[in-house]
């Protein structure tokens, strides 16, 4: 059977989503192990074997909460060329591309990003990979022996528990100096606005159709009214009328909410990227002919700024507001 691991990563002191979402693929795949370095909640070993890991590589260490990459990668490289895991997951995150870039260079191996999709096939691991704003799937593997290095998309894979349990392995931290020459001296914490995005059930998106950064507010009201939270395209972020956070597209978020409405979006392959795996999506756009309308389940052929007040008043009516 083969060996998959996954690092897993405590964002905001739980266990980041992506993390569960990786390991539950990892043990479709074959016999799961994760690696826990630094803070975690209490029952983090147990919430990874629930999602499948029969191993939990631990050390609590402060080292690897005060410095970046340096302690964290010479902890898997030693783990990884000790026990040569089949496959070793990352999450597409700002910590996963530090450690498999970096693990990367010191094995002298490949890895692959932005993994959509992965499967065994005659004993091969053959990765899916989204091109141009996921309007192809291009396939491609590993050929260099030993650990194959892989980063997944946010949402590419369904977390599913299991169920069961996971041996606690504890692992040394480093006392190498020169791995503390780079350490976290502040954290700077953009406030959420409702939901995360990952993690939302409902969201509701803006675009360049609001003509104005005061317009965005009609999203948070929608938004609110509906128990959700609000995403953007990279047009209205780029111009500053919302922050980076709620960026929805290739070069942002990828989502996966139960429904997603788009207002004054015009669906260009890059934001259709990160929110076409929704289960609903509903377009809201004057131009008969844009492009969200082709991947909308419901389309709405009007002003923005008629139809969703109007959708704000009947929402509220329905409330009792």
């Amino acid at each position: 059977m083969a060996t998959i691991w996954t690092y897993a990563e405590v964002v905001d002191a739980k266990l980041a989503s992506i993390s569960l979402e990786i390991l539950t693929k990892a043990a479709q795949l074959g016999d799961a192990s994760t690696i826990l370095l630094g803070s975690a909640p209490d029952d983090a070993v147990q919430t990874l074997g629930n999602y499948g890991a029969k191993k939990v590589y631990r050390s609590a260490d402060a080292v690897f909460d005060k410095h970046l990459v340096g302690p964290h990668a010479k902890v898997l490289e030693d783990l990884i060329k000790q026990h040569q895991p089949d496959v070793m997951l990352f999450g597409t995150t700002y910590t996963g591309r530090d450690l498999a870039s970096t693990l990367s260079a010191r094995m002298d191996c490949g890895a692959l990003t932005d993994v959509g999709e992965l499967e065994e096939q005659g004993g091969s691991f053959v990765a899916t990979i989204p091109a141009l704003g996921a309007s192809y799937q291009n396939t491609a593997t590993l050929v260099n022996p030993g650990t194959k290095l892989m980063l997944a998309r946010p949402k590419a894979f369904e977390a599913k528990p299991v169920g069961g349990t996971a041996e606690v392995v504890e692992v040394a931290a480093p006392s190498d100096a020169s791995l503390q020459r780079i350490t976290v001296v502040d954290e700077v914490v953009q406030p959420p606005e409702g939901p995360s995005l990952e993690d939302a059930n409902i969201i509701v998106s803006g675009g360049r159709g609001l003509k104005a950064a005061e317009h965005f507010q009609m999203m948070r009201d929608l938004a609110d009214l509906l128990g959700g939270t609000v995403g953007a395209t990279r047009a209205i972020v780029d111009a500053g009328w919302v922050p980076y956070a709620l960026q929805v597209g290739q070069t942002g978020k990828t989502v996966k909410p139960s429904i997603y409405i788009a207002c004054g979006i015009s669906g260009a392959i890059q934001h259709l990227a990160g929110m076409k795996g929704s289960k609903t999506i509903i377009a809201i756009n004057t131009d008969p002919d844009a492009p969200i309308f082709k991947n909308a389940d419901f389309g709405v052929v009007g002003d923005v700024f008629k139809v969703v007040p109007q959708l704000i008043d009947e929402i509220k009516r329905r409330k009792g507001a």
